[in-house]
């Protein structure tokens, strides 16, 4: 039995790790902005389930659930940063308040969780810290700059993390989850910018038409997702980053490619740089 603590919890991939965590016959804390939406979601979960307020902007509270988890059960193993949210449009619509409030969730906010949770993992010398990321952290696109931002500022962070704390004990992964017929697209989990300029509409407005088109289409089903995540929590080495979805793996393949096609062709001029050999 494991003690899941799952931000996010209330809808999307937070409710169906908790689910599934509860059905496992695991324990869960599963926390959201508004913990009844967790009990209307998880209804039949018992005393297996802690629903906790959280607000991840919010530092004392992440500390406070950390404490109510650990008040009830005693511990935490794995440790889900899952709360988060989309926002499109290009990088010059995007206005500083709406940039802030999205990294204020996506970063700052699993930093508040991860700080409160990590000194309970550290006195166990053992757990997993799985980060929720996105593929648009590995490769961004029109329209996905900032909220790509917020993803890549994910992924170096879970690189730092597990150089840090896997001589610890603690493992640390970053899934990176491709299109999923969760509720990402509603207007509950994306933004849009306030703005519209009409120079980007043969870009980011191809975007939104795709996303509008897509919407519950998308390839990737959330339960094999999760049972994929459900792994990681007993793998004896899990991976530093995890793919999910083909448009994911395809996605990862064809900048890994890029990437190296272009260091070649620079290369010469990259190594021009250096002071001469002594």
């Amino acid at each position: 039995m494991s003690v899941w603590f799952i931000t996010g919890a209330s809808r999307g991939f937070g409710k169906e790790l908790a689910a599934a965590a509860l059905a496992g016959g695991d324990q869960v804390v599963a926390t959201a902005r508004n913990p009844q939406a967790v009990l209307d979601a998880l209804p039949e979960a018992g005393d297996s389930l802690l629903a906790v307020a959280l607000d991840v902007t919010d530092q004392e509270q992440a500390t406070a659930a950390v404490a109510a988890a650990t008040e009830r059960f005693g511990r935490i193993d794995v440790l889900v940063n899952n709360a988060g949210y989309g926002l499109f449009g290009s990088v010059e619509e995007i206005t500083d308040a709406e940039a802030r409030a999205l990294f204020d969730t996506n970063v700052f906010g699993l930093l508040n969780v991860t700080r409160a949770a990590l000194p309970t993992l550290r006195a166990q010398g053992a757990g997993r810290v799985l980060n929720i990321g996105s593929s648009a952290g590995f490769a961004a696109g029109a329209g996905r700059g900032l909220y790509g931002a917020s993803k890549f500022a994910v992924e170096s962070i879970t690189e730092a993390l597990r150089g840090e704390l896997g001589p610890l004990g603690i493992h640390v992964t970053v899934v990176e989850p491709g299109s999923f017929r969760t509720e990402f697209l509603s207007a509950d989990s994306k933004r849009q910018a306030g703005s519209d300029i009409p120079a980007y509409a043969d870009t980011v407005g191809t975007l939104y038409t795709a996303m509008a088109v897509n919407n519950g289409k998308q390839p990737g089903d959330p339960v094999k997702a999760v049972a994929a995540i459900r792994r990681l929590a007993v793998a004896a080495e899990p991976p530093l980053r995890l793919q999910l979805g083909s448009d994911c793996v395809n996605l990862v393949e064809g900048k890994l490619a890029s990437v190296a096609e272009e260091l070649d062709q620079w290369r010469e001029l990259a190594l021009s740089t250096d002071f001469p050999a002594a």
